[in-house]
């Protein structure tokens, strides 16, 4: 495969839409046919051109079958083709950096933001329906009650779809490391994905979520996260339904007004709220959430994309602050967590189940990790160490040590003095 640092003369200019905040997506196709997306900043250098990808791939794994869990009700998604990932690479050979002439990784070209479908998903490629590229399913569900429908050795095929967000074509950081203006492109692209998977056929849930740290699991130190495309309503999510018919159909709403009058706010903004929740499971956990019903990115108004990209950049900073010290080697790469973002289903909750955060981290000290043994990964039967109030408390300390950005004057961060 040749190559030029440069899209060659004559290289494609991908079909481009403008979406908001002067973010540019531009439409493109990696060597094996899967849906390869640039979001380009406002106000990018980038060249409209980009590179074609020329590797010579191996075809698409088959789509994985999931079976049911007769005990619990879950579905089980048996994605072998998983087993042949990449793990912690060498930098120089870092699948999520632009192709080079010695790495010849996923994105052909330079980028600001890029999302393309993962090379060994979990579901799909297949859908319910044959759609673009995508096939038709062996054996799709038949709608939510054939999901639930009782019976010993169910199976139905994985259709769905998954997909890699990357934040940056730099080797090292997180979604905590961009700049305010490269955050606001990632919720542009999570908005604009958020809405062209939910309109897949088969698809009823979609999950936008950041793994940061080894000890989350993590298997490349590129920043990025990733997004899943469900079969079904997950079961966190079937759980939530459930407590929003238990407490009334404006629980969050309740919550929210529960918290703004408590010790555990962390940050506020016109918008968005964030918070350690009252019944936090573990050491680090904090929830953020918009101030009025949104079921999903899509949804967001374009000043909440506008204020949620500095705030929740300011939240991961704390974070990471919270255990940094000059002598703690350990920590060089930052805080491990799980950014999830819960947005509602698809079909079903719209109206009740909002978008929100759920960052949780496994660390409870400096050089201490929470590990689920026996209660918490066998029973569910969560035990907690640190009380959510002292949580609350050191994270406002760490918040209170980061340099302010003028992005940030608008919002009221709450001191421990208040």
């Amino acid at each position: 495969m040749t190559f030029s640092a440069n899209p060659p003369a004559g290289a494609p200019v991908p079909e481009a839409v403008e979406l908001g905040a002067g973010v540019v997506r531009r439409t493109a196709r990696l060597a094996d046919g899967r849906e390869l997306l640039y979001f380009d900043d406002p106000g990018t250098t980038l060249p409209p051109e980009r590179r074609v990808d020329e590797r010579d791939l191996a075809p698409r794994p088959e789509t994985a079958t999931m079976r049911r869990d007769v005990l619990t009700g879950d579905w089980i998604s048996l994605a072998t083709s998983r087993q042949g990932r990449v793990v912690m690479p060498p930098a120089d050979l870092d699948p999520l950096a632009p192709q080079s002439p010695t790495n010849p990784s996923e994105p052909p070209s330079n980028y600001d933001v890029a999302v393309f479908e993962n090379r060994s998903p979990s579901f799909g490629p297949a859908l319910d329906e044959a759609t673009g590229d995508a096939p038709a399913a062996v054996d799709p569900a038949r709608g939510l009650d054939d999901l639930d429908a009782p019976g010993l050795g169910r199976t139905r095929s994985s259709v769905g779809r998954c997909e890699v967000v990357c934040f940056s074509p730099e080797r090292t950081g997180s979604f905590g490391t961009q700049t305010v203006t490269r955050a606001r492109t990632v919720i542009e692209a999570w908005a604009d994905r958020t809405a062209a998977l939910s309109a897949l056929p088969g698809v009823r849930q979609v999950f936008v979520f950041e793994n940061r740290g080894a000890e989350i699991g993590v298997t490349l130190q590129h920043p990025h996260g990733q997004i899943y495309a469900y079969p079904y309503v997950t079961p966190r999510t079937q759980t939530l339904l459930a407590s929003i018919e238990r407490e009334g159909a404006d629980l969050f709403e309740c919550i929210i007004e529960f918290e703004s009058a408590g010790p555990r706010v962390l940050l506020e903004g016109e918008h968005w709220i964030a918070y350690v929740p009252f019944a936090a499971r573990w050491p680090i956990e904090v929830h953020m959430a918009p101030r009025r019903h949104v079921p999903d990115f899509a949804a967001l108004s374009t000043a909440e994309r506008d204020e949620l990209a500095p705030l929740y950049l300011r939240l991961l900073r704390g974070v990471d602050a919270m255990y940094r010290t000059d002598s703690n080697i350990a920590f060089a790469g930052g805080t491990p967590y799980i950014a999830a973002w819960h947005q509602a289903p698809v079909e079903i909750g719209r109206d009740t189940a909002r978008l929100h955060l759920q960052l949780t981290s496994p660390r409870r000290g400096a050089d201490k990790l929470k590990f689920l043994a026996g209660s918490e990964a066998a029973m569910g039967a969560w035990i907690g160490d640190i009380p959510p109030e002292q949580s609350a408390d050191r994270l406002r300390e760490a918040l209170a040590t980061i340099t302010e950005d003028p992005a940030w004057d608008s919002l009221n961060q709450r001191s421990g003095s208040e």
